[in-house]
């Protein structure tokens, strides 16, 4: 059986090395059901989102400001940064008894987002790779910092090494919880009503990827379907893809990256 090809670039990696890969795409479930995940992320996003009307909207933002920020000129970069930041006014509640107060402008909140996005496009790129040496995983990490402090986030706030942002990463899915709100949020992007026919159908795929790669406690949490069959689906998934996927061609590999940063692309409300 041939073996997958190695990390797309030799030598140190960084940021920019592996962020335009479109496989991590197939993470973002996962980091979406994650930040809902968070008492306070996910109400803002039941409140000020509408998964049922515009199931792709968080994702395709998400991918507009990651691509954005790694890979755009300064004047996208503040494009895009002020887009996101105009966004999120709006977006605060009070604690009303029941539920946690929350703002998109709390650097807490900010850095959870952020860590989902680092953790699950890690977990993807090396589940299709394989594990990252250690200087290219280090910088990699290091480099994830910006999607936080291109925001809110002071730079003192990202944890200062891998081991600690495990440690970090880990405290919070400790603290992590759902309710009957933020499982029909999580039930409306992953079965979109008013979608296109061609999302529609590779919703059954992605429902499978997005629960194989959630930690099984926050799977459980969603009420998310599980099963020794569904598993063994999923392996065999992963194994086609880290089969195929690297020897594609890069500018496909790329594709949704080259997309976002069209010269000419309209970019609407982040």
């Amino acid at each position: 059986m041939a073996s997958p090809p190695s990390s797309p670039r030799s030598g140190t990696l960084g940021i920019r090395d592996i962020a335009a890969e479109s496989v991590l795409v197939g993470a973002g479930g996962r980091a979406i059901l994650l930040q809902l995940a968070n008492p306070a992320v996910g109400r803002g996003v039941a409140e000020h989102s509408d998964f049922a009307a515009r199931p792709l909207d968080r994702l395709v933002r998400t991918l507009d400001y990651v691509y954005t920020v790694v890979y755009g000129t300064p004047e996208q970069i503040d494009a895009v940064v002020r887009a996101v930041s105009l966004a999120h006014g709006p977006v605060r509640g009070v604690e009303d008894g029941t539920a946690p107060s929350y703002s998109a402008f709390d650097p807490r909140l900010q850095l959870w987002v952020a860590a989902t996005l680092y953790d699950s496009a890690i977990d993807m790129h090396e589940r299709v790779y394989g594990p990252l040496d250690d200087a290219s995983a280090e910088r990699i990490y290091q480099d994830y910092a910006v999607l936080g402090t291109a925001l809110q986030v002071p730079p003192q706030m990202w944890p200062a090494d891998r081991a600690e942002f495990r440690a970090y990463f880990t405290h919070e899915l400790a603290t992590l919880h759902t309710d009957e709100t933020t499982r029909r949020v999580a039930s409306a992007l992953l079965h979109p009503v008013a979608a296109p026919r061609w999302l529609r159908a590779a919703m059954p795929l992605a429902r499978l990827v997005t629960a194989g790669l959630l930690p099984p406690e926050i799977r459980e949490d969603f009420g998310l379907p599980w099963s020794a069959a569904r598993r063994r689906r999923f392996q065999a998934m992963m194994w086609v893809v880290r089969l195929i996927y690297p020897r594609l061609p890069r500018a496909l590999r790329h594709l949704p990256r080259n997309l976002a940063l069209r010269p000419t692309r309209h970019r609407g409300k982040a």
